[in-house]
């Protein structure tokens, strides 16, 4: 395999006049750049690209951890992430997790061996303090509220937009208002818990453990939800749902066994996808493809910063 050394040897030029030449840098006349170029042509060069990014301190590779590559919300955000990076000039390298700890820290070591310039969680499962501790090796980006951190993000103030549904089923007369949510642990689903209950203890209501239903990510999960409400001694009047595939998956589950929606059962639900308008599902709208956006600008950035992105309640037909 040839190197910059054949190749000025070739083309009866310096080493340092080849670098040029591969850099496509000025002051190189043409008569040596042309040389130069046949040389290559001549020994079929290839550069090691990881060397000049490791000369240059660049990959112009920024990592995205994702749990699932097949959510709609997740790819709504990579959609927002890969638009930017085209514009950038920049690729991106995806990790899924499944929420695993060892395929998250895999990420972040690789942030730390300068294998990507930074890294964007768009869903995390190592604590705060972990990923705090790789900021030092370069741009670790969340899409959770990180204010009172180190660490930089774009998110939505879950318990502001948890709190804005609430208050509206409220005030349609709802008193028995469940929520199902994707998973329990992790920032926005504290958030949207905490606002929950300090809901139901503003107005003096009681709280049902089976009027919060967990695991619910995907459309199938809709059937599940609507047997496991049949069955509740303390059957909810209204449910916020944290994503629009599931809430679509509750109406059609609904449709299917009489509970008219929204008399017998109030729907609302969380992201504004194609589908709830669709289906004409009542939403709380998430700027999602344009956070994704906003989280490659701040990758780029060796600087930190924390944007909160507003929500909107789209009015349709579910409550």
């Amino acid at each position: 395999m040839s190197n910059i050394k054949d190749i000025a040897k070739i083309a009866g030029v310096s080493v340092t006049t080849v670098s040029r030449v591969l850099n496509n840098e000025r002051y190189v006349s043409d008569e040596k750049r042309n040389a130069v170029l046949r040389a290559i042509e001549i020994t079929k060069y290839q550069r090691n690209l990881n060397a000049v990014n490791l000369s240059k301190g660049k990959t112009h590779l920024i990592g995205v951890v994702v749990p699932y590559s097949n959510h709609p919300y997740f790819g709504l955000l990579i959609e927002g992430i890969s638009i930017e990076a085209i514009k950038k000039n920049y690729k991106l390298v995806l990790f899924q997790t499944d929420y695993q700890k060892e395929r998250e820290l895999e990420a972040l070591e690789m942030l730390k061996h300068k294998q990507i310039d930074s890294l964007i969680i768009c869903s995390r499962i190592c604590s705060l303090e972990v990923v705090e501790a790789y900021l030092e090796y370069g741009p670790v980006i969340l899409c959770e509220d990180t204010r009172n951190t180190r660490i930089s993000s774009t998110f939505v103030d879950h318990y502001k937009s948890f709190t804005i549904a609430l208050e509206y089923i409220y005030k349609k007369g709802h008193r028995k208002i469940g929520y199902c949510i994707g998973r329990s642990s992790g920032t926005n689903s504290l958030q949207r818990n905490l606002a929950y209950k300090d809901f139901l203890h503003k107005y003096n209501l009681p709280y049902h453990d089976e009027q919060i239903i967990k695991k619910c990510s995907y459309f199938e999960d809709g059937e599940r939800i609507v047997n496991t409400l049949i069955e509740s001694k303390n059957r909810p009047t209204a449910l916020l749902v944290t994503s629009d595939q599931v809430a679509a998956g509750i109406l059609t589950c609904c449709n299917e066994k009489g509970i008219v929606i929204p008399e017998d059962l109030a729907i609302i639900s969380f992201d504004n996808q194609p589908i709830a308008k669709y289906m004409k599902l009542t939403t709380v709208e998430m700027p999602i493809k344009e956070m994704g956006q906003k989280l490659l600008h701040q990758a780029l950035l060796n600087e930190q910063s924390q944007t909160e992105m507003s929500v909107k309640l789209i009015e349709r037909q579910t409550v």
